[in-house]
């Protein structure tokens, strides 16, 4: 009985303490911490309205965010420990009851808890101290951006790539601006306004878009993720946060194109790895070890000739690639190549890591007695020793930088018979010169051809004059010798014939892929490939540093190129790789309209 009224009496003075004063305290503590969270949204949309030609304006709003997230992060550690502790209460008060019914074991019961108690003391004294350093922490730490997730996962478990909260400008005529949950799921870009609403779809397939920063707009942090048919601005916390949303739309955009099946059969721009120009037994072999799987193909490029020992040391069965120069490596020498920079090597593992099929077709194009005829055409003559698979790590790194950075083993520039047989199977379209009335004035060395699609069977296709392409091609009629070239006119030359061991010889010495060529028009070589009608050649120049956006003297960029002469492969490559779809030529055409004058149904589907 005596126990019995101890006990009785400690729970109905922590009862009526915990009523008359721990309940209020908590009331009122959830109170002040709703307030602090509705003031520190109000911060947040007063500091997304900030303009950006303000500065002012700009930073105290900035600054008021901040301390609005101090106070907010203050008021929830304490919130925290009330829950905890009335929680902490609730849980003694449930064991005081069971005491009660057992009054035979009310004794070693009471010590029993008396020890718990004594150790929740001392767990509560130390909450009570890291509490005090989180908020020591709190004061120091950096809250211009409230913590959100910077990093995404395109194979994420749950599908979500990423996301957060980002301001979405509405295209009603008023242009406001809305605070909604933004994820990227499925290929798609959707959000929510609150948690339990519907999935809004902003972009129903992200394969067909591409992102970029906004700076010319009145806010900051701005981006725009811009599809065929519409576009969509939106706006991140921090410049941070920008980045990590635009890299993470890029990342969805590549992974959704892994996953494409190229099941289409209608044109054999689609069907094929390369582009609908390619001759048809090309693309009859591509379809094939497309179907047959990605494993087909990839056993295809470590069967080449050389492909079994590593290009540099001589290993066995090397498992990695660098996808640039289109040689493989053993894991040694990868990781040289890897600290040489993504400039001069960008390694890929051939098990580890996913291949999208253009590289595959890439790889087996090259290979490395290609690419070490060109990288060690002088090794013999000079006596140099190649490293083998026991060397030191030390003489493995010599050797590759002396090799691909300082290129010592160059041999020269030769090949010519390789250029004319290249040049005489690569006819994948047919031509007819169209003169006009005024062609005397028009320079001796150019004509204006009409390019036909290529169909299968090699017969022209019956279009109408609107689907017929006119490109103005600049015609020698005193072809130069290959040998005589300068390297930047031989890759202008073999990306036109889609020869990738000849344009990898013209890349090794020195040849740049942005140079513009005058006596075309200001083509690059990235646009001779899409002339020549290779999805592989733009594929090997792209890897190669090639500016995607990088336009001639009419204003016409790659894919203006591949729109008009309807090389489906070649804009989804594109696309893929950021290539801008709003910008116009000097005649004002965008690459959609181009689409849709020449009846590029593909593209347009698109």
């Amino acid at each position: 009985m005596i126990l019995f009224d101890q006990a009785q009496r400690s729970i109905k003075q922590q009862l009526h303490t915990f009523i008359k004063e721990d309940i209020r305290k908590f009331k009122d503590t959830k109170k002040q911490f709703d307030r602090v969270r509705e003031d520190m949204e109000l911060a947040q949309v007063k500091n997304a309205q900030a303009p950006r030609n303000k500065v002012h304006e700009a930073e105290e709003a900035s600054q008021a965010l901040t301390l609005s997230r101090k106070a907010f992060r203050h008021l929830a550690l304490d919130y925290v420990l009330q829950v905890r502790l009335s929680s902490t209460f609730i849980f003694s008060y449930t064991l005081f009851q069971q005491g009660y019914n057992i009054l035979d074991e009310i004794d070693p019961y009471m010590k029993k808890l008396a020890a718990q108690l004594d150790q929740l003391v001392i767990d509560s004294a130390m909450e009570k101290r890291e509490l005090e350093h989180k908020h020591a922490l709190i004061q120091q730490r950096d809250f211009s951006y409230d913590e959100p997730k910077l990093e995404f996962n395109v194979d994420a478990p749950n599908g979500v790539v990423m996301e957060g909260y980002l301001f979405k400008r509405a295209s009603n005529a008023f242009k406001t601006w809305n605070r909604r949950w933004f994820s990227i799921q499925n290929s798609q870009l959707v959000y929510q306004k609150k948690l339990k609403d519907s999935l809004t779809v902003v972009v129903e397939d992200l394969r067909l878009c591409s992102v970029k920063p906004c700076e010319d707009n009145e806010r900051r942090f701005c981006f725009e993720v811009v599809s065929p048919t519409k576009s969509c601005m939106l706006q991140a916390e921090s410049e941070k946060l920008r980045q990590a949303w635009i890299q993470a739309v890029q990342a969805s955009i590549a992974s959704a194109y892994k996953d494409i099946r190229l099941d289409r059969t209608a044109s054999p721009s689609t069907s094929s790895i390369d582009s609908a120009s390619e001759p048809r037994e090309r693309g009859e072999r591509a379809d094939k070890g497309l179907r047959g799987g990605g494993e087909s193909l990839l056993q295809r490029v470590q069967s080449l000739p050389g492909n079994e020992l590593c290009s540099d040391c001589g290993q066995t069965a090397p498992c990695w690639a660098s996808i640039n120069l289109g040689v493989l490596l053993c894991i040694e020498c990868s990781g040289i190549h890897r600290s040489l920079g993504v400039h001069f090597s960008k390694v890929r593992s051939l098990t580890l890591d996913s291949w999208e099929p253009e590289l595959l077709k890439l790889m087996c194009e090259l290979g490395n007695t290609v690419i070490n005829q060109i990288y060690e055409g002088t090794c013999g003559v000079s006596g140099v020793k190649k490293p083998g698979p026991s060397s030191s790590r030390q003489e493995k790194e010599a050797w590759i930088k002396a090799k691909y950075v300082e290129k010592r083993f160059l041999k020269k520039l030769s090949g010519s018979e390789a250029l004319v047989d290249s040049e005489r199977k690569s006819r994948p379209w047919t031509v007819k010169k169209c003169h006009r009335h005024n062609s005397s004035a028009r320079a001796p060395n150019k004509v204006r051809r009409k390019y036909h699609r290529y169909e299968p069977g090699g017969a022209e296709s019956e279009e109408s004059s609107s689907g017929e392409v006119e490109i103005e091609q600049e015609i020698s009629s005193d072809p130069e010798d290959p040998r005589e070239l300068h390297p930047g006119a031989l890759l202008h030359r073999s990306a036109r014939l889609h020869n990738l061991p000849l344009m990898a010889e013209a890349l090794a010495h020195g040849a740049d892929v942005h140079n513009a060529s005058e006596e075309e028009e200001g083509k690059t070589p990235l646009i001779q490939a899409v002339i020549g009608g290779s999805l592989i050649a733009c594929e090997f120049l792209l890897q190669n540093g090639a500016d995607v956006n990088q336009r001639d003297m009419r204003g016409r960029g790659p894919l203006h190129h591949a729109t008009y002469l309807g090389h489906t492969g070649q804009v989804c490559l594109f696309l893929k790789r950021g290539a801008s779809q709003t910008e116009v030529d000097e005649q004002g055409h965008d690459p959609l309209s181009i689409a849709v004058q020449a009846a590029n149904a593909d593209i347009v589907t698109l």
